[in-house]
């Protein structure tokens, strides 16, 4: 077998997304990042036919080459959250209204494999656009977001997940020196918002692409 990791990850990917399915989110299948750039462009993307697109921070969705491909785009409206360049308060205002585009970007912290979303937001523009807001939301997801259950994704993202962000974003926090959670009050803290999506409201609101990839935190 030339890559058993990823024939394991095939085999396992048809029961989550059965699961996912089963909790009326619209999933879909691909075999890497390159791949999953294709399938949103051509096929997702042309089906929705967005007249707004925006998305919410993720280190998938710019692996994919998304954010590159999309932000640019003459035909759609953009909101670039990602443009760090503005003062604060402008990208703040960028984030709100990125809340009532057509079709929204992001990744997700956790997948279980009983078919659940688990995030955790510093300012819960993430999981509100998840939650409500957007018409449509795509979600972009590798291989090493998926965990059993609910109490595996949390401690995943308690004990990894969230101080390997602050580290990333150069937050003053204390995992950011000793690798574990401190359950902190710092003012950057960034774990401030928990949502768990047990289901999409309305069928295939949220649309999930499980990529056979390792990608993201």
């Amino acid at each position: 077998m030339k890559d058993p990791i990823k024939s394991f990850w095939d085999k396992r990917f048809v029961k989550v997304k059965e699961n996912l399915e089963s909790n009326n989110f619209e999933v879909y299948l691909a075999s890497d990042k390159h791949s999953a750039k294709e399938l949103v462009l051509n096929d997702i993307l042309p089906s929705l036919s967005p007249k707004s697109i925006s998305w919410g921070g993720s280190m998938t969705f710019v692996a994919t080459g998304l954010y590159d491909e999309l932000k640019d785009r003459e035909d759609i409206e953009i909101i670039d959250t990602y443009n760090y360049k503005l003062p604060r308060d402008q990208i703040i205002e960028l984030r709100r209204k990125a809340l009532l585009v057509d079709l929204f970007f992001t990744g997700t912290n956790a997948i279980t494999e009983d078919g659940e979303l688990v995030n955790l937001d510093m300012i819960g523009n993430r999981v509100g656009a998840i939650t409500f807001g957007p018409k449509n939301v795509i979600i972009l997801c590798g291989r090493n977001k998926i965990v059993q259950d609910l109490e595996s994704a949390m401690v995943r993202i308690k004990d990894f997940v969230a101080p390997a962000n602050a580290m990333r974003l150069n937050m003053k926090t204390p995992c950011v020196k000793t690798s574990v959670c401190e359950e902190c009050k710092s003012p950057d803290r960034i774990c401030n918002v928990w949502a768990i999506t047990q289901k999409s409201y309305p069928k295939g609101r949220i649309k999930i692409v499980l990529i056979n990839e390792e990608l993201g935190l």
